[in-house]
């Protein structure tokens, strides 16, 4: 299933919300959660496979599938906010029972193409079909559209999108084979309507049917599908504007199920970074099971899966809603990434190789993602000091030693120049892009010269010790090799000694699709007389496989790099204090300024000669608490904080200049759920400090209605009297006049 999640951007015009927090108490989702709904019932429709499901305002329909014994048309309707099934209203023909069919919605349309038809339980009648039928909802009419013309082959187990307008259609399975040809048919005017096929351009995905598309930004996505027997991760896109064809080469960050069970992971792809990952669901979720043939559709800031086939090929009418993350994404990766780009506030120069090639870099990035290069830096500046020493000596107080735990001052030091002369600037350029991004620019078509620049990183990654680095070009690498280049990438992996590349091309070279085409190149006969000898004994004899039981080693990713650095790995390397209250805390100028313009235009135009800055968000001054909640979200990332530091931190975003208001929404959220009678005084004295009304208005109310137990807090007795006002003030406004007349009479 390919589905796409709902952004939200950054909207800049809410001046407003700076002096104002405006909260809607209501029903939340927790980001991540799946949550069981209720199952259709057999009576409304049976339980099914291989069936579509298409989203059509605040409703899920599904379409056809088979239950095992025979094949479906009925038309099933489940309403997301009423959470209940039924069968949706239809009149005129419908399709015939099918399955491996596709649906689409164009305006207020589902259009159902194609599919499997028959009767499976006498296994009769059994084809492919090719006919088109449109479903109003708002009439319930079912209509089938009678084309002229050229039609696509008869298929099932295609993939099928709208864009432009048009019905796309693309591969499947024709009865014989499986296809990889595009038709489309415009939606506008059935009377008019034509197919046509699509003449297309490079990187075709080989044929293959049961694949998952979707849309965005004028691409299409095919992930994956069989092609013959072999299931694969491949990840194409297919550009509408010019029908060109490109491959995605990520199937070596996604990893598939290690046996045969059947997976329930859900992976997400990141179409600006081109990564994947696996998305944890929260701690209160009620996990779907394994199951393959289900489908889903996407309503607002959920995902809805429904039914399938689970084990021991049992269908499945069971419905999962799964909340996707409705906040602006996270743009660490992307800030580190420019400051890498624009190098600015460079404190180190990279001197590279014999030809003493230059790259700039900021000691604070370099020194918390790679010991090897932390090491180097520290001896370097050990050379300086002791260079110095003798030249300063009897200055008096004053310099590095001023800022506490650090090493560095803050003025306009000399750039750091370390010498490596282990590695050459491009492969070193590339290195450095991962530490900034924790990523590499994959080149797109696996050219012999871009895998052998990865082979270099790779060489790099080893002697640096970077693990994860290491992992990335192995995957990648592995994934480039074709009958093309598999020669030239075996000779270079000989030459450098990387045992495991050179392992898995003498593997690939051997295999008996790839031999007699590989032996037949030009590139074989200049091939050094060695590895010839290798690949033939290799044929002649394979090795037996070793399996290793030994967990591989991933390393350290650029969040968890940045919260060691910021929880004491880079003290050493401090050159700005910020002053809370009067109070130092050493930090890092060139993170602080990559995540903040606030702090990028400071330190660019007038940074101050003491190297110290003062902290407030506006005219407030956060409590120490919420100041290091903001410190974590400025270092790597993270949202997690106690409610109350979410009311210090809500203007954060504007004052101090963030990528988007991420951690706005956060704050937002995070008061909205999370407001309880244990941390209701620590939130009401936040909200009163903050001039947040609406929110200590909140916390009063829950005060007065839980009061017997919010008196026994210990921390009441330490607020403020006219807090404490407040709250009696409220209790007497709750209190009604029979209730007073009943006290009184107690006295």
């Amino acid at each position: 299933i390919l589905t796409f999640a709902p952004s939200v951007d950054f909207d800049h015009s809410c001046s407003d919300s700076v002096e104002y927090l405006t909260l809607n108490f209501g029903p939340f989702e927790t980001v991540h959660r799946w949550r069981r709904l209720p199952p259709c019932d057999e009576f409304v429709g049976a339980r099914r496979s291989k069936h579509t499901v298409v989203a059509y305002r605040d409703a899920i329909y599904v379409f056809g599938g088979d239950n095992g014994k025979n094949m479906l048309n009925d038309l099933l309707r489940f309403d997301v906010k009423d959470c209940s099934w039924c069968r949706a209203f239809t009149t005129g023909t419908p399709p015939a029972p099918r399955y491996h069919h596709s649906a689409v919605v164009y305006g207020s349309s589902m259009f159902v193409f194609g599919g499997y038809t028959g009767d499976i339980y006498s296994n009769s009648n059994l084809k492919n079909k090719n006919d088109l039928f449109e479903y109003k909802f708002a009439t319930g009419q079912w209509t089938e559209w009678k084309v002229e013309g050229s039609l696509p082959v008869a298929r099932s187990a295609h993939g099928a999108t709208v864009y432009s307008d048009k019905l796309w259609i693309f591969a499947g399975y024709d009865g014989n084979a499986r296809l990889n040809d595009m038709w489309t048919i415009s939606l506008q005017d059935r009377e008019h309507a034509c197919w046509e096929e699509i003449e297309q351009s490079g990187e075709i995905p080989p044929s293959c049917c049961n694949f998952p598309v979707a849309v965005c930004r004028d691409k299409m996505f095919v992930f994956s599908g069989q092609s013959g027997a072999k299931i694969t991760n491949n990840l194409f896109q297919f550009e509408f504007k010019g029908h060109m064809w490109t491959r995605i080469p990520t199937e070596h960050l996604l990893r598939g199920a290690a046996d045969n069970t059947l997976p329930n992971e859900l992976h997400s792809y990141d179409v600006d970074s081109q990564t994947w990952e696996v998305i944890q669901p929260s701690l209160d979720s009620e996990m779907p099971s394994g199951r393959l043939f289900h489908a889903a559709a996407v309503i607002q800031d959920a995902m809805y899966i429904f039914g399938g086939t689970v084990d021991n090929n049992v269908r499945s009418g069971e419905m999962y809603r799964f909340q996707f993350s409705c906040y602006p994404k996270c743009t660490l990766h992307e800030d580190y990434g420019k400051l890498f780009e624009n190098r600015q506030f460079c404190d180190v120069e990279f001197i590279l190789g014999e030809r003493e090639e230059r790259v700039l870099g900021h000691i604070a990035i370099v020194t918390a993602r790679c010991q090897w290069l932390r090491k180097k830096i520290l001896q370097r500046i050990k050379q300086q000091e002791n260079s110095e020493e003798g030249s300063e000596e009897g200055a008096g107080a004053g310099g590095p030693r001023d800022i506490p735990g650090g090493t560095r001052a803050s003025g306009n030091q000399p750039m750091l120049e370390v010498h490596i002369r282990e590695a050459e600037a491009q492969p070193f350029e590339v290195l450095m892009q991962f530490l900034y991004t924790d990523k590499i620019q994959y080149p797109r078509r696996g050219h012999v010269q871009d895998v052998l620049l990865i082979m270099d990183v790779y060489k790099l990654a080893l002697s640096f010790k970077l693990s994860r680095l290491e992992q990335l070009c192995v995957q990648y690498i592995e994934a480039s090799v074709d009958l093309q280049n598999v020669l030239s990438v075996c000779e270079q992996a000989n030459k450098l000694q990387l045992d495991q590349l050179k392992e898995h091309c003498l593997n690939f070279v051997v295999k008996e699709t790839h031999f007699n085409q590989v032996i037949m190149t030009k590139e074989f006969e200049h091939l050094s007389t060695p590895l010839i000898v290798e690949i033939v004994r290799r044929k002649q004899q394979p090795p037996p496989r070793v399996y290793s039981d030994q967990p591989v080693d991933i390393g350290t990713s650029l969040v968890q790099d940045m919260k060691a650095y910021l929880e004491g790995g880079g003290l050493d390397f401090c050159d700005i204090v910020l002053l809370l209250d009067g109070h130092p805390r050493p930090a890092h100028k060139a993170i602080l300024a990559a995540r903040s313009s606030y702090f990028e235009a400071m330190f660019r135009s007038f940074m101050p000669e003491d190297g110290q800055v003062n902290i407030s968000i506006g005219e407030m001054v956060p409590s120490k608490q919420a100041f290091e909640s903001m410190l974590r979200y400025i270092y790597y990332g993270d949202v997690n904080m106690p409610p109350e530091d979410s009311l210090y931190l809500f203007a954060a975003p504007y004052y101090y200049g963030f990528s988007n208001n991420r951690l706005q929404a956060y704050c937002k959220q995070n008061l909205e759920m999370n407001v309880t009678v244990e941390n209701v005084l620590q939130i009401l004295e936040a909200a009163d400090k903050t001039q947040a009304w609406d929110m200590k208005k909140h916390c009063l109310h829950i005060i007065v209605h839980q009061f017997i137990k919010v008196s026994k807090l210990p921390n009441l007795r330490s607020l403020s009297q006219l807090l404490l006002l407040d709250i009696i003030e409220s209790l007497a406004s709750h209190i009604s006049d029979k209730q007073c007349a009943e006290m009184g009479s107690d006295i």
